[in-house]
């Protein structure tokens, strides 16, 4: 069997680690660090060329009434981001057969700690700091696929906002979005191709035959 894809790339802070948790402790509850997060993600997505990753959570913190001290909370613990449930399942099923990276929407330190958090060897990680945007732009991608030889027919991506469907059919990507929560598709989104609030189903869908 001639598998539809050789390389999977993935979100890093919400298809495979808890960064939600590790927010909502740093900010002292979970309906602050929620507030506090989509402040953040709402200058994200509206960012586009980068600007320090650590400056725009900051910002957010004050937008949403947190001081300081949250901030510095979130960046000194950051090591204490845990894999979520079934991610290390996947990575080693599919360490032997395909290649694997992430795109993450972080600073070169900090996103590499993160991705060192999963204890599995990738072949690339690319943040967007080092691709000089942030996603759901389509250059942060088509770095990763660059750097891993790939094309986007035969590279799945696992999304973990539905954000990142806008950036994935920008480049010609397959997505799986792992959605955690059961959020729904933002407004004028592409569909994924699967989904589910769990990871595992990853598993098989990268391993499908070639269509056509």
């Amino acid at each position: 069997m001639t598998r539809q894809y050789d390389f999977v790339l993935f979100d890093l802070l919400t298809a495979l680690l808890d960064s939600w948790t590790l927010w909502n402790s740093a900010a002292g509850d979970e309906e602050a660090g929620r507030a506090w997060r989509a402040a953040y993600l709402k200058r994200t997505y509206a960012c586009g060329a980068y600007r320090p990753y650590e400056t725009l959570v900051r910002e957010a913190a004050a937008e949403t009434g947190l001081p300081p001290a949250a901030a510095d909370a979130l960046e000194e613990r950051w090591a204490e981001l845990a894999p979520r449930d079934g991610v290390a399942t996947v990575l080693e099923g599919l360490r032997g057969t395909h290649r694997l990276g992430v795109v993450t929407n972080c600073s070169e330190r900090l996103g590499h700690l993160a991705a060192g958090r999963l204890n599995v060897p990738l072949d690339v990680v690319v943040t967007s700091e080092r691709a000089g945007y942030y996603k759901p732009d389509p250059r942060p991608y088509r770095l990763a696929l660059q750097e891993l030889g790939a094309q986007p027919g035969n590279t799945l991506f696992v999304a973990g906002s539905g954000y990142d469907l806008f950036g994935t059919s920008a480049v010609g990507m397959d997505t799986f979005w792992h959605n955690r929560v059961g959020l729904a598709l933002p407004d004028g989104a592409p569909a994924a191709r699967q989904g589910a609030r769990g990871i595992l189903p990853v598993l098989e869908l990268a391993n499908s035959p070639r269509r056509g």
